[in-house]
C-alpha cells in the first residue's frame, strides 16, 4: 500500500522534474463515453462520435479503456501490434500504440483477453494516465470509451474527464444500471454533472421518454445535473456496419444513424468551454492523480 502512494504521489512532484510535454498551449475536451450496463453500444457511440467530431474539424483522440476486453480496434477490424498493456508494464510509450483510424482519429487500442489489465491498482491506473504526458499529437478533443459496470479504473477515467456522457437504451437494466453509476459517482465520488445519450430507439419521443424515467428518478434521489443529449436511432445500416467491422460514419455517411451521429457532435461542439471544464491534458492527469490519492487514503 505505501508503494502504490509513492507511485501515485509522485505523479505530483513529475511536473517540475523537467518534462515539457505536457505544457500544451491548446484546450483539450475530455468526454468518458460510459453507461453502467454492457451490450447498450456503447462503443459503438464512442467510435462514432469520435469521428463525427472530427468530422466537425475537432483533432480527436480515442482511448480504449475497457482494460481487460478491447472493443475499439475489434470494431474496427484493427490489428494492434502494441497495445495499453506494454505502456503499463513500461514496454513503450503511448506514442507507440497510435493507430490512425477513420476520418484520421488516432486511436489507442486496450488489451484484449489479458486479465491482469482489468484490474489494474491505483498506481497503475495513475502511470497509464501518467503517460498522456509524453504524447506529441496534438489534440483538442480525448474521447474515452470506459468498461461496463462501474469497477475502479471505470471511476477513475470518468472522474477525470470533463465531460461524463451516460448511455442508457430501451431496457430496464440499462436504465437501472445508468442511475447506479450515476448514484456511485455523485454520493461517493462528488460528481455532479452528467449527459444522457439514448441508444438505438425507435425515435424521438422513445428517446424523450427514456431520458424522462432517468431524469425522474435522479431528480428524487440525486443531487445532480442531468442533461440530454440526443439520441441515435435503431438503424439497420449501423448494424451492418458493425457486422462489416466499420463504422456507420464512414460506411453509410448518409444513413440516419450517421446524421444523428453528426447532431450529436454539433451539440458536443456547442458545450461552453467553461461548462466542460476544459483544462490541458496536464488537467485531466491531475485530476486522475488527484482522485487516485483520495481512493489511495480511504483505504488506510
Amino acid at each position: 500500500m505505501e508503494e502504490q502512494y509513492r507511485k501515485v504521489t509522485q505523479l505530483d512532484s513529475w511536473k517540475g522534474n523537467g518534462h515539457t510535454t505536457m505544457q500544451r498551449n491548446n484546450p483539450v475536451r475530455v468526454i468518458a463515453v460510459t453507461g453502467g450496463k454492457g451490450g447498450i453500444g456503447k462503443t459503438s457511440i464512442s467510435i462514432n462520435l469520435a469521428i463525427a467530431l472530427a468530422e466537425s474539424g475537432n483533432s480527436v483522440l480515442l482511448m480504449d479503456a475497457d482494460l481487460g476486453l478491447a472493443n475499439v480496434d475489434i470494431m474496427l477490424n484493427l490489428k494492434p501490434s502494441k497495445d495499453l498493456h506494454g505502456v503499463v508494464s513500461g514496454e513503450y510509450g503511448l506514442q507507440d500504440v497510435l493507430m490512425k483510424g477513420p476520418k484520421g482519429i488516432d486511436i489507442i487500442p486496450a488489451s484484449s483477453g489479458i486479465g491482469r489489465m482489468a484490474d489494474l491498482t491505483i498506481a497503475e491506473q495513475a502511470e497509464l494516465i501518467h503517460a498522456f504526458s509524453d504524447l506529441e499529437t496534438d489534440i483538442d478533443t480525448l474521447v474515452v470509451d470506459t468498461a461496463a459496470g462501474i469497477s475502479s479504473a471505470v471511476l477513475s477515467f470518468a472522474k477525470a474527464s470533463s465531460e461524463i456522457f451516460v448511455v442508457i437504451c430501451d431496457e430496464p437494466a440499462s436504465i437501472a444500471d445508468a442511475y447506479a453509476l450515476m448514484k456511485v459517482m455523485s454520493q461517493e465520488h462528488d460528481v455532479k454533472s452528467f449527459k444522457v445519450i439514448a441508444n438505438r430507439v425507435k425515435d424521438a419521443p422513445t428517446a424523450q421518454k427514456l431520458y424522462s424515467r432517468l431524469a425522474n428518478v435522479a431528480d428524487l434521489y440525486l443531487q445532480i445535473s442531468l442533461g440530454y443529449l440526443g439520441h441515435i436511432p435503431e438503424d439497420g445500416q449501423l448494424l451492418k456496419a458493425v457486422r462489416r467491422q466499420a463504422a456507420v460514419m464512414d460506411q453509410y455517411p448518409d444513413s440516419q444513424s450517421a446524421h444523428a451521429f453528426r447532431k450529436l457532435a454539433n451539440r458536443v461542439n456547442r458545450i461552453p468551454t467553461e461548462q466542460a471544464n476544459s483544462g490541458y491534458l496536464q488537467f485531466f492527469v491531475e485530476r486522475f492523480a488527484q482522485s487516485s490519492q483520495s481512493d489511495i487514503g480511504d483505504l488506510h
